[in-house]
């Protein structure tokens, strides 16, 4: 898609929303300041009569679903903090997480069959009309030839032109706010964008999810906070996922909070700890668990639903959001500002100490109090406003960590309004804390971090020399390696002494 096409998209877009009433809705003017009042008055001498039916939440629900699936996504993001823009308008927008208009099951069953490259016949025995439609694919109930109720995930037909065209006009619309705004220099909007062009281009495979679906499956058996379904293998193509029927009512469903016997806290604290499990011990995440994709029975019952986005975190980044959610744990703003500063997350040139009396400001008005006591929008206010003080800049590789920690508590708030988010992540985050910074832990690394040196060695040891000019050079350098797994390995044995003796 060319640059001219995506800008033509780009101002197709804001002017669809402009027309709606649903840029700078008319009803949040009492809250605007007077030049943003002026212009959104101005803006709205350009709406249409669809602008003057329904609620700001309803018709952006319109606008977003004729937008396309990255615009779809926003709002099943936005659905999910009734904390920040009002219950209204987040129950409003609840309707583009499952909720879509679906397409002609005749079309499911051919593009099920292309996909497996065999007749539906051959391993279903039932086919059914779609119970959920989503922006990229829906989901229909069906049977397999042994009995089995499982769910098939079709994608949209051409969804994989309008992703491309989507991206296309993120892409555009992340330069110009590079170029024109230079307070959003920092957020990185173009690398911003690129995670989530990503996200979307692996959701367009299947076989991908399948594959995500059974290895967070795994990791999701090693604790009891939420399950997977099994994938049915004979049923996965590019276009098509076959899974178990995922038991329960969707938490997308207003009345499944009502169910008989439902223990809303400890369903919260199960959502908000399955998550922080999954990322910290595992370094793997369920990146989209917004309720369209959370299915609840009595008393605390989780299971996780279309595994298209997946998070990922490497040792170091579990390392410091463990020891920062610890330290926000235990009030130790002068630790965690450290943490900030030796993971680069702060500039080098600003003063440690300043930023640790800023994260005070944060913490402490919050610790203790349940969500009804806190304003996320006040909040979030207030660390943008810090982030920016101490130049700290969009990480690309925690966009994907950050937006679900958002999600995650905005849905943990719904569910249980007085969810304390701390006392929920506490036992997750003492139990990483006791398992990979006690003594026991130090004397692995030094352990794995010796086997490294020494078969660096042996890979040296074995690799022949091409001349002999470069003879002595590759011994010394594997003296110098050898020094370093002796080294270590001397340090691995004293200190396995030392706890162990």
């Amino acid at each position: 898609m060319g640059q001219m096409s995506a800008f033509w998209r780009l101002v197709g877009a804001g002017w669809v929303l402009i027309r709606a009433d649903a840029l700078i809705p008319r009803e949040i003017d009492p809250v605007l300041p007077p030049s943003a009042r002026l212009a959104a008055r101005t803006l709205r001498l350009f709406s249409g009569p669809r602008a003057r039916r329904g609620r700001p939440g309803e018709r952006l629900a319109g606008v977003l679903e004729t937008l396309g699936p990255a615009a779809i996504k926003m709002g099943q993001f936005l659905s999910t903090r009734a904390d920040i823009f009002g219950a209204p308008f987040a129950e409003d927008l609840s309707r583009l997480k499952d909720r879509l208009p679906p397409f002609p099951l005749d079309q499911a069953r051919i593009a099920i069959e292309q996909s497996l490259g065999r007749p539906i016949e051959t391993l279903f025995a039932r086919l059914d009309e779609p119970v959920a439609a989503a922006s990229l694919a829906q989901a229909h109930p069906a049977w397999l030839l042994d009995g089995r109720k499982v769910a098939v995930k079709v994608l949209r037909p051409g969804i994989e032109h309008r992703v491309v065209e989507d991206s296309a006009v993120l892409r555009l619309a992340a330069a110009l706010a590079d170029r024109l705004v230079p307070e959003a220099r920092r957020l990185k909007p173009r690398d911003f964008v690129e995670v989530v062009i990503r996200a979307l281009d692996l959701e367009m495979d299947l076989r991908f999810e399948a594959a995500g679906c059974a290895e967070l499956g795994e990791v999701m058996a090693q604790d009891a906070y939420m399950t997977a379904p099994t994938v049915i293998w004979d049923g996965v193509g590019k276009r098509v996922l076959t899974l178990t029927w995922a038991s329960g009512e969707p938490l997308s469903d207003p009345a499944a909070l009502n169910l008989p016997g439902l223990d809303r806290k400890a369903l919260a604290d199960n959502i908000t700890r399955g998550f922080l499990a999954q990322a910290l011990d595992h370094g793997l995440f369920h990146a989209d668990l917004h309720e369209g994709n959370l299915f609840i029975a009595a008393p605390a019952q989780v299971v996780a639903v279309d595994y298209g986005i997946i998070g990922r975190l490497g040792s170091g980044e579990r390392k410091y959001l463990a020891e920062i959610l610890y330290g926000f744990l235990n009030r130790d703003y002068a630790r965690i500002a450290r943490i900030h500063f030796d993971a680069g997350y702060v500039p080098a040139h600003h003063d440690v100490d300043a930023f640790a009396q800023a994260l005070r400001a944060v913490g402490e008005p919050i610790f203790g109090r349940d969500a009804r006591q806190v304003s996320m929008g006040k909040l979030l206010a207030q660390l943008f406003e810090i982030t920016a003080l101490f130049e700290m800049a969009l990480r690309p590789e925690l966009v994907l960590l950050q937006k679900t920690m958002v999600t995650v508590e905005g849905v943990a708030r719904r569910i249980d309004p007085a969810h304390d988010i701390w006392a929920a992540a506490d036992p997750v985050v003492r139990r990483w804390i006791t398992r990979e910074l006690s003594p026991v832990a130090k004397v692995r690394d030094f352990t794995d971090e010796a086997l490294k040196a020494l078969r660096a060695l042996v890979r040296l040891a074995e690799t022949p020399p091409a001349t002999t000019a470069v003879v002595m050079p590759r011994t010394g350098s594997s003296l110098a390696w050898f020094a370093t797994g002796a080294l270590v390995a001397v340090l691995s044995f004293l200190a396995g002494a030392r706890v162990f003796g």
